[in-house]
């Protein structure tokens, strides 16, 4: 016969026991999960991430793999942060979220190339400052349900994936603003060869915010599968 004090030193064995997969899940769902606050590159679950922040101050991002949570202050200067692939290639990209800037900041698929060194935008949405102001329009291409007027900027000794460059920036930015849908890579990058405006070999490729001397915060969600 199974005295009291056995028994409930049984129980509480049972409940210890019971309790580990709970434990183990809640360590699992921490590991793979980041939260950043100064400029890194990296992989999780599948997708590639990174952030870049100016002062390494005034930012978070919170990486989940195929979602990412942003908020940044004026303080941080200029960032750029989100989730992608590393090559980025001609793909169709499905995305959803939110985007809430006060000020100068951008919403976009962005990527880098060499040979030729290029950075690149697709713009889906952006704060109060247009990022074609200034600049000369070279064409438009029609996709995804809405006109993108195509520019083509030179930064000198400007900050790149190689260290400080100068280096041409190719921009498609979008006129009926949207935050989520379907970016056809394919279509821009066929566009802006047709205008002259190649592309060397990819690096990585994100859905980015970017905030300049401004605040806000964005939460943008890729799908699941890296691969789909």
């Amino acid at each position: 016969m199974v005295s009291f004090k056995s028994f409930a030193a049984l129980c509480s064995l049972a409940a210890a026991v019971m309790a580990l997969p709970a434990q183990n899940a809640t360590s699992e769902i921490e590991r793979r999960s980041l939260t950043l606050t100064t400029s890194t590159t990296g992989t999780l679950n599948g997708y590639a991430y990174s952030l870049w922040s100016e002062k390494n101050t005034g930012v978070t991002m919170t990486d989940y793999g195929a979602t990412y949570v942003l908020n940044w202050q004026a303080s941080a200067g200029n960032v750029v942060a989100g989730v992608g692939w590393n090559p980025g290639a001609a793909r169709t990209i499905n995305y959803s979220g939110t985007f809430s800037p006060n000020g100068n900041s951008y919403l976009s698929v962005y990527g880098w190339t060499t040979s030729p060194l290029i950075e690149y935008y697709i713009v889906e949405n952006f704060g109060t400052y247009d990022p074609s102001t200034g600049a000369t329009k070279l064409g438009s291409v029609t996709s995804d349900g809405s006109t993108y007027n195509i520019y083509r900027l030179q930064r000198v000794n400007a900050p790149s994936i190689q260290g400080t460059a100068t280096f041409y920036q190719y921009w498609s930015v979008r006129q009926s603003k949207r935050t989520g849908g379907t970016v056809t890579t394919a279509n821009h990058f066929n566009a802006w060869r047709s205008l002259g405006l190649n592309l060397g070999t990819h690096n990585y490729q994100i859905l980015a915010t970017e905030g300049y001397q401004s605040s806000g915060s964005s939460t943008i969600t890729l799908p699941s599968d890296p691969n789909a």
